[in-house]
């Protein structure tokens, strides 16, 4: 068990992924030692892996390679994609590959890589964060932050920058039934390994996007005596929209045309941009899907079924089967469906995390409002700052969430916490 010590740092990050990774790096060459000495990254994990649930052998990341953790920022850097490749003896092989998009375990390897190659900037693991609580001043002017670990450490930071992305969204319809019936895209290869694989199992897939779809290719694999459903609300699995000028609003210069525009028309933007990340697919990936149904189909394997126009409005145990009641979004007829488990492609809650809607509780803020250089205004300007990465779409664009703008956004927090500190000089000189 571990002992119970507090530590004292100047940047505390929580969540060892792509977000906070790309942080570390630019700390790191921001000229700063004394920045980087003094940052800390907490991970709960022993190690660091990107979407560690759907790290599937075939499936690929939509993203070019080049929008890496570093690259768009200072193409020189040695934490880039390509120096892993080139260190690690695979250039060759990869270059041969003529893919702009990786394989997800590749893109993985390459972060657990960065982690290991920080020379200053400190990655812990094994820390899974309990609570957030403010330290105030005897003015009552936040000051910092102390960060209680489920171990019982205390971690004590100036400012601390959150980057775990949002809660896996768990559709209420589902949320009775037990939970060893119940698979979250999140939870996936994990749970999926305890599942018998040479049982007759009937595993039905939610879901019309990504997840949802590469769980129900996947469990093809993981049990293949199974006889999977795919339950979609629309009229079938759809591209993602591909457009290069669409593909423009995915630039980083484009966060502050974003930021800078009214909320109806960030509205119309983020309405328009759906399909360009949320409820499609990879082009590639959709083809392989269908061609995989097709041969099904024409050798007369029919184990499969995929259900559109379809939506699930009730579900229960009954005896040791689920039953799914469907509607039938053409016709209005319900009918019953039975199946083992229930696998789940419902992506993200759109609200902040947990762990962001606590702290705005504790410090006493009703809404969570992030400037342009993603800090948290809660009044202090001078204290303790809170920074967020990954779920300001609303204010920053449809990238926010995604790596395209990893390399940037982390040059706007260092920046802003430079200036702050320069701040704090001069007003002390």
């Amino acid at each position: 068990m571990e002992i119970v010590i507090d530590q004292y740092v100047d940047v505390l990050a929580i969540g060892a992924g792509p977000a906070n990774l790309a942080l570390a790096i630019a700390v790191e060459e921001s000229g700063s030692p004394d920045l980087a000495h003094n940052t800390v990254l907490l991970e709960q994990h022993p190690d660091v892996k990107w979407q560690r649930n759907m790290l599937l052998p075939w499936a690929r990341s939509q993203v070019s390679f080049l929008k890496d953790l570093v690259t768009l920022r200072n193409p020189c850097s040695r934490f880039s994609f390509l120096s892993f490749l080139h260190e690690r003896g695979r250039l060759d092989e990869f270059v041969n590959l003529s893919t702009f998009n990786p394989y997800r375990w590749e893109l993985s390897d390459y972060q657990q890589w960065v982690a290991h190659s920080l020379e200053h900037v400190r990655v812990r693991y094994n820390a899974r964060t309990e609570k957030v609580e403010p330290r105030r001043a005897g003015s009552g002017e936040i000051v910092g932050w102390t960060v209680t670990l489920t171990s019982g450490s205390r971690m004590h930071c100036r400012d601390l920058v959150i980057g775990v992305g949002r809660d896996p969204h768990v559709p209420e319809v589902f949320r009775d039934l037990p939970e060893d019936r119940v698979i979250h895209s999140t939870q996936y290869c994990n749970r999926i390994a305890h599942v018998p694989a040479d049982r007759a199992l009937r595993p039905v897939v939610i879901g019309g996007a990504q997840s949802a779809a590469e769980m129900f290719m996947a469990v093809h694999d993981h049990l293949p005596n199974s006889t999977p459903t795919l339950v979609l609300r629309s009229i079938g699995l759809q591209n993602y929209q591909t457009s290069k000028f669409v593909n423009e609003l995915f630039f980083p210069s484009f966060v502050d045309e974003f930021y800078g525009t009214g909320d109806d028309v960030r509205g119309q933007i983020l309405q328009e941009m759906n399909l360009t990340n949320y409820a499609g697919l990879a082009p590639p990936f959709l083809d392989e899907i269908y061609s995989r149904l097709y041969q099904q189909k024409m050798l007369g394997d029919n184990r499969t079924s995929v259900l559109s126009m379809t939506e699930v409005v009730a579900a229960r145990m009954d005896g040791d089967e689920v039953v799914l009641d469907l509607r039938d979004r053409k016709t209005g007829k319900v009918s019953p469906l039975r199946c083992d488990i229930v696998l789940l492609g419902t992506g993200y809650e759109p609200q902040m995390p947990a762990i962001v809607r606590d702290l705005a509780e504790r410090i006493g803020l009703d809404d969570i409002v992030v400037s342009r250089r993603y800090r948290v205004d809660h009044g202090d300007s001078a204290g303790g700052a809170v920074y967020l990465q990954g779920v300001n779409e609303q204010t920053h664009g449809i990238s926010d969430s995604l790596i395209s703008v990893l390399a940037h956004r982390s040059q706007d927090i260092v920046d802003d916490l430079l200036d702050r500190r320069a701040a704090d000089e001069a007003r002390s000189a």
